[in-house]
């Protein structure tokens, strides 16, 4: 399962507005963009990586900070390399993966629906609801509207929570995206519910409404990664289970 999830990811990245191929390396890169969270490079599985190979990649960075997300397994020498020329680890992540046969779909909470936005003001809701969820300001920027957009032209998916309370005020309460599939996986991120949403199942809501849609269009495989927990235990209700690890490096 490593090896199909680090094929993927390879495979995402190249779909980057600028992606650059450097050596053994796919760096996805997205000029429009300052984002380490979508600029950043990963190893072809696999691939032997010499020290020459990473020199060469940091260059092919620029004046931006070079960073790297991998399967560990994919290239297992690799954080030696890294780490020799000053790199930092950001975080050892376990990823999961769920499966049609392993997915469980909880009823949608009441008082609200999900739904999948489609306009550009649609597309900048939900992806304000997703940065007050992480912490950031609670707006979108015309560069985060365009890059989902490019996204769903690709085959991505997104579907928000929508809280049907106060109809004349509707409002997003939570959402979450799926990459386009590549050989039959996909990843599932950006999970996100509202401050004032949560502890109301949204966040299983949504995560199994954007599987159930995959598994739709012929994914077998969906894949994501927990940022604590609370949302470990969220994923594992609706059937996702710990697969691999994942690791996050960068040098500032």
């Amino acid at each position: 399962m490593d090896l199909r999830i680090q094929r993927a990811v390879v495979a995402n990245l190249r779909t980057r507005p600028n992606a650059v191929e450097s050596g053994p390396f796919v760096l996805g890169l997205d000029h429009t963009s300052d984002s380490p969270h979508i600029n950043y490079a990963t190893p072809l599985p696999g691939a032997t990586i010499t020290p020459a190979d990473v020199a060469a990649l940091v260059a092919a960075f620029g004046d931006r900070p070079p960073r790297l997300e991998y399967v560990v397994s994919s290239a297992p020498d690799l954080e030696k390399l890294l780490l020799d020329v000053g790199f930092a680890v950001e975080a050892r992540n376990e990823y999961l993966i769920c499966t049609p046969g392993t997915l469980a779909v909880p009823p949608t909470p009441a008082g609200f629906e999900l739904v999948e936005p489609a306009t550009d003001a649609e597309l900048a809701g939900v992806i304000a609801v997703q940065n007050e969820a992480f912490g950031e300001a609670a707006e979108a920027s015309p560069e985060q509207v365009a890059f989902q957009r490019r996204s769903l032209a690709r085959g991505a998916v997104l579907v928000a929570a929508r809280h049907t309370g106060d109809a004349a005020a509707a409002r997003y309460a939570g959402g979450g995206t799926a990459v386009a599939p590549a050989d039959g996986v996909s990843e599932v991120a950006g999970i996100a519910v509202g401050p004032s949403f949560r502890r109301r199942g949204l966040g299983g809501a949504v995560t199994a409404a954007i599987t159930a849609r995959l598994f739709r269009a012929g994914v077998e495989v969906a894949w994501l990664e927990a940022s604590g927990d609370d949302s470990w235990r969220v994923y594992q209700r609706v059937g996702y289970r710990p697969a691999g690890r994942r690791l996050y490096i960068a040098r500032y």
